[in-house]
């Protein structure tokens, strides 16, 4: 059993910069592969909460670090222009020695857009425009030049110089398990495919449906890394469980955590067999919100205890 991409997950709301600098070096001091924010305005039901700006977050980060990864799960399509973005992907993959992990999706928040006036529209019409955005990323990270037209985007012989750090292109993980529009999506331009949450229940369906969707396309599902976010209460013995438990209740609750679906709730035994299974369906990439928002010792147990016997 190999050991798969282990990463954390600190959406950034409630949190100063130092806060977050602060858990991203621990991360990369315990050799945790990687540390994923949020692409939200404000977060998400909380408008009056401190939200740092995610873009702008994760340069900062990737600036005052060494060797770990960090990336947005997922930006939102919505904010940003596709020539933008890919100049600012392949700006910040070169700045930071190819650490930049990006994770893209059409956009999930509706309030958000309403308040600030951005263009909203049906899950269709924005996955038309993901699918558009996609295509004119693999031309700028594959040539270094877009010439696009399309439905809601027009790229004339447009250069992106430098490219990217990385050859062919920084992975890009597609976010979602929609099977009309997002999985096609995915079949046809994601290096990685991100399960969230709400969707830990229907794990083994959802894969079953990409892959005879790849199949359609002729696309091999093996050439896909599969990649799941859950929540995980890790608690260092069995007296620590029911109040670890409480909290991540408390904090992660709702169904869209699939907190129950997920199933790590437990001390490092309990997790790493947890783990296991996820790793024996495929999983190569692992995110995991944390139930105390990434603590120091949450995230040593983590490092020492559950990852070191991956």
């Amino acid at each position: 059993m190999s050991r798969p991409e282990i990463g954390v997950y600190l959406p950034q709301m409630g949190f100063t910069f130092d806060d977050l600098l602060h858990r991203t070096r621990r991360c990369e001091q315990l050799g945790i592969d990687s540390v994923w924010i949020y692409d939200h305005l404000y977060g998400p039901g909380v408008p009056d909460y401190p939200s740092l700006e995610a873009w702008t977050l994760a340069t900062a980060l990737l600036c005052r670090t060494d060797r770990i990864r960090i990336g947005h799960m997922v930006l939102c399509n919505q904010f940003r222009h596709p020539v933008v973005l890919a100049k600012m992907v392949t700006s910040l993959d070169q700045i930071s020695g190819g650490r930049l992990q990006l994770g893209i999706g059409s956009g999930s928040y509706a309030d958000e857009h309403q308040r600030a006036g951005l263009d909203w529209g049906s899950f269709a019409e924005r996955s038309e425009r993901l699918g558009e955005t996609l295509q004119i990323l693999h031309q700028a990270f594959d040539n270094q030049r877009i010439d696009f037209s399309g439905k809601h985007f027009t790229v004339r012989d447009f250069p992106i110089k430098p490219g990217p750090a990385r050859s062919p292109r920084p992975p890009i993980v597609v976010g979602g398990v929609g099977e009309k529009y997002t999985l096609p999506l995915v079949a046809r331009y994601a290096d990685v495919w991100n399960v969230p949450t709400y969707a830990l229940g229907e794990l083994e369906h959802k894969l079953l449906v990409l892959r005879s969707i790849c199949a359609d396309i002729g696309r091999d599902p093996d050439s896909i890394t599969l990649s799941i976010e859950a929540v995980m209460a890790l608690a260092p013995d069995d007296a620590a469980l029911p109040g670890v438990r409480a909290l991540a209740e408390k904090r992660f609750g709702i169904p869209e955590f699939g907190l129950k679906e997920g199933g790590l709730i437990g001390t490092p035994t309990a997790i790493v067999d947890r783990l296991g299974e996820w790793i024996e369906l495929g999983f190569g990439q692992i995110v995991l919100f944390t139930h105390d928002r990434g603590s120091d010792e949450t995230l040593e147990l983590l490092a020492s205890e559950v990852i070191a016997k991956l």
